[in-house]
């Protein structure tokens, strides 16, 4: 496996698979490397012939105040996972080769981005896209591949691609859990033994609301009461949203005038356990032959 930092390198590395017929794969990421993410290499490496990945913490981002200075970094660690998934290129590029000083152009996504994480992390998307678009970019056509535990951003990104007409296919897989069900995350490492275990809330009560969904509740507020009192069950758990809304338009459904759930449904939440912010989400198609649900 081969370990750069330029943009030139990459170039040339995915320049010759180009020149070759193969598909690159690619798999961007901030680090701290987890099963989650072992299951999207092994997604690109069974569908393509150059596979990469990319660890880089993007400070643009973070905001004031957010955890840009403690996020998990642990590059050796990072570099065995991507060999032991024979990853074929690892891109670790410092801040100043993506964002030299003179860099003033930010890519914006409207619509998708204001709502659910954008409430209350502004700026936090044009962040995600402009890196994302970098990447994509200097990566050339391809396939990339993004978890659905992070629905809005995957949902933010494949809007972009539409738009700028970049040749990536964006490929989602399924979110990967711990075995007590807690979605896997690079932020799970940040929480005490105590919040580790009252984070449990969040699965259990997606699970448990997506059970009332298939025994045939189509009230889109009954299903947000039920979800927010679940969570708001365990004591510490602080939550920022919950959120029932239009998996593809991230329209809420909690509005005026109330229609039935149908459709493409996504519940989102996210939930702050001292300083470590979580966010899960859940997915159930509604359709005349019943509930399919993705979890």
């Amino acid at each position: 496996m081969k370990v750069v930092t330029t943009i030139s390198d990459v170039r040339a590395i995915t320049g010759l698979a180009h020149k070759a017929g193969e598909t690159v794969g690619f798999v961007p990421t901030m680090g701290a490397l987890h099963d989650g993410h072992r299951s999207l290499m092994k997604a690109a490496r069974s569908e393509c012939g150059s596979v990469g990945v990319s660890v880089f913490v993007n400070p643009t981002q973070f905001g004031p105040g957010e955890d840009f200075d403690t996020y998990p970094r642990a590059l050796a660690a990072d570099e065995a996972i991507c060999k032991a998934e024979n990853v074929d290129w690892l891109f670790a590029p410092p801040v100043s080769e993506m964002f030299p000083d003179s860099a003033r152009t930010t890519v914006h996504v409207s619509g998708l981005t204001e709502v659910l994480c954008g409430l209350t992390r502004p700026g936090h998307f044009d962040g995600v896209t402009t890196v994302v678009a970098k990447l994509f970019l200097i990566c050339g056509s391809g396939r990339a591949y993004f978890g659905r535990k992070d629905a809005q951003q995957l949902a933010v990104v494949r809007q972009m691609v539409k738009d700028l007409n970049l040749p990536i296919a964006v490929i989602d897989c399924p979110t990967v859990r711990e075995k007590d069900g807690l979605a896997m995350s690079s932020r799970n490492a940040g929480l005490s033994a105590n919040e580790r275990q009252a984070a449990t809330v969040i699965p259990r009560a997606l699970r448990q609301v997506l059970d009332q969904i298939v025994a045939g509740e189509r009230s889109p507020r009954a299903v947000a009461k039920m979800l927010t009192e679940m969570l708001a069950s365990e004591p510490i758990a602080q939550v920022e949203y919950v959120e029932v809304v239009d998996a593809d338009t991230l329209t809420s459904l909690i509005c005026e005038p109330v229609s039935p759930l149908t459709g493409n449904v996504l519940l989102a939440v996210a939930v702050r356990f001292g300083s470590v912010r979580l966010i899960d989400n859940a997915s159930v198609v509604i359709e005349n032959n019943g509930p399919e649900v993705v979890y």
